[in-house]
């Protein structure tokens, strides 16, 4: 009965090995993905790509010049992608899919050059069962397409380094310079490549963990300036941007706190979406470069400088948010494909099968909501509900707070289709060039007339009234009375009346 079984699986693994090896991983990746994507409502981050997304190119750059310029030329790529499928929950979050599906498809091609066939395979397979893999995959944000151009960077880094071209290397740049417009943060990747050339120009491609023929010393000297020549279309095109971006800082990242010895021990969770199975992937991960050796030197730089660097960075200045590093969990995956094709194929498929399963709560609580802790859910769609189920002709809303991160405004213009008059906006966003609408310096005089308002505050308040500060909230308080209220996870909707027309 044993050796039929490994007969079976043995006939198993060969008929596999006629399929594509970056077939399964992309297959498998795309399943999951697909899974759930439009359970979770849309957050914060994915209403602000929703924003930009839908407004003009002229809107956009004006936008990029005000806040979020890191963040552009994505905004122009979902401006495109909206214009022609529209802006529904999964349509904004499509594109992610299909990058983190390349991105699994394209781990496996550079596992099965840098390691083995099974390596490549098994990279793969783990990849698309990470729940930052089904996260990330479907969030209507570049963290995803960050990862896809890492990934596919680095195959035609390797590639180039064996078979020198420049075509090849052409082809390389081309990649790195879209991988810095998605991603600035993405580019620290770089560093990585930067060694593995200098490396191979050093000591010869084996040595950098991607064997080839041997070159003559003039071959290998082309290939540094090569790759240098190669890197420049990415300063020209990301260096104004970081210029921009830096500037930008103090508005976009004014949350992000100074980075801590204690964040490093927390980012495998962070970027795996889950602290069991972040444990389980480092330390596969670290079986796997020690297998490797010297082979190991092109995804262990992948995964360590990035994030050396930005926590580095992220100790002086405010950067260091996880999120920001999920393009380098890829390579992680590779360590772990490597040590995993040194078992059994079916031992191999056992601890991709436990990295599933131990994910399965994250799994099915992302697709309850993107918002962090997942235990304080933002229910705009709920919000908004409640405003269809009982507007009038004549009503207005307003928000409070209206300068924050949660978006209550998007979040409730999203879900209706004829939201009330946003009655104390004196220039909305699109016309500001920013995220956020003027409101009226005074308000009283902004809400004379109105015999119903809307109000929506952010958090639980059984007297929403009194949640509203400064002359915003006098205003409120002189001029209406309390109807009703509802509270909804994350938000309180209430309809004020006014007291003169009681």
């Amino acid at each position: 009965m044993g050796q039929l079984s490994e007969r079976s699986a043995g006939a198993a693994w060969e008929h596999l090995r006629r399929v594509p090896v970056w077939l399964p991983p992309a297959l498998l990746t795309v399943a999951v993905t697909l899974t759930g994507l439009g359970s979770a409502q849309l957050w914060r981050d994915e209403l602000a790509t929703w924003s930009a997304a839908t407004r003009s190119p002229g809107d956009l750059a004006r936008l990029a010049g005000t806040i979020d310029a890191a963040t552009g030329p994505y905004y122009l790529l979902m401006h495109v992608w909206t214009t022609v499928v529209g802006d529904s929950t999964i349509a904004l979050r499509v594109p992610a899919v299909l990058a983190m599906t390349v991105a699994a498809g394209l781990l496996a091609v550079l596992g099965a050059r840098l390691v083995d066939r099974r390596g490549g395979l098994f990279a793969g397979l783990l990849f698309a069962v990470l729940p930052g893999t089904s996260r990330y995959g479907q969030e209507a944000r570049p963290y995803a397409l960050a990862t896809m151009l890492a990934v596919l960077a680095t195959v035609l880094l390797v590639t180039a380094l064996r078979r020198p071209s420049w075509a090849r290397w052409a082809g390389y740049a081309a990649a790195v310079a879209a991988l810095g417009l998605i991603h600035l943060i993405a580019l620290t990747v770089l560093a990585a490549h930067a060694l593995v050339v200098l490396i191979a120009w050093w000591r010869g491609p084996a040595a950098a963990g991607v064997a080839a023929r041997a070159h003559v010393d003039a071959e290998r000297d082309r290939r540094v300036w090569r790759w240098l020549v190669a890197v420049v279309p990415v300063a020209l095109l990301a260096g104004p941007l970081l210029v921009k971006a830096r500037t930008q800082q103090s508005r976009q990242l004014n949350w992000v706190h100074l980075a801590r010895l204690d964040d490093l021990t927390a980012l495998p969770g962070g970027v795996a979406q889950s602290s069991v199975v972040g444990g389980l992937l480092v330390g596969v991960a670290a079986l796997g470069a020690a297998r490797l050796g010297r082979r190991a030197l092109l995804p262990v730089s992948a995964v360590l400088l990035p994030v050396l660097l930005l926590f580095a960075a992220g100790t002086v200045v405010p950067l260091w948010v996880p999120r920001y590093l999920v393009f380098v969990v890829p390579f992680a995956c590779l360590l772990a494909g490597a040590a995993l094709a040194a078992v059994a194929a079916p031992a191999a498929l056992v601890v991709v099968v436990l990295a599933g399963l131990l994910g399965l709560p994250d799994q099915a609580a992302l697709r309850r909501t993107h918002e962090w802790p997942r235990s304080a859910p933002v229910d705009y769609a709920g919000a908004a509900r409640v405003i269809a189920d009982g507007q009038r002709p004549g009503d207005a809303v307003v928000y409070s707070p209206r300068h924050s991160w949660l978006f209550l405004d998007l979040g409730i213009e999203y879900h209706l289709d004829d939201p009330p008059r946003d009655v104390l906006v004196t220039e909305d966003g699109v016309r500001r060039g920013d995220l956020w609408a003027a409101e009226c310096p005074q308000p009283a005089q902004c809400l004379a007339g109105t015999t119903r308002v809307w109000l929506v505050v952010s958090g639980r308040h059984a007297e929403p009234l009194a949640a509203v500060p400064d002359a915003k909230g006098d205003a409120l308080r002189a001029q209406f009375t309390v109807a009703q209220v509802w509270p909804r996870p994350g938000l309180t909707v209430a309809l004020l009346t006014s007291r003169a027309g009681r």
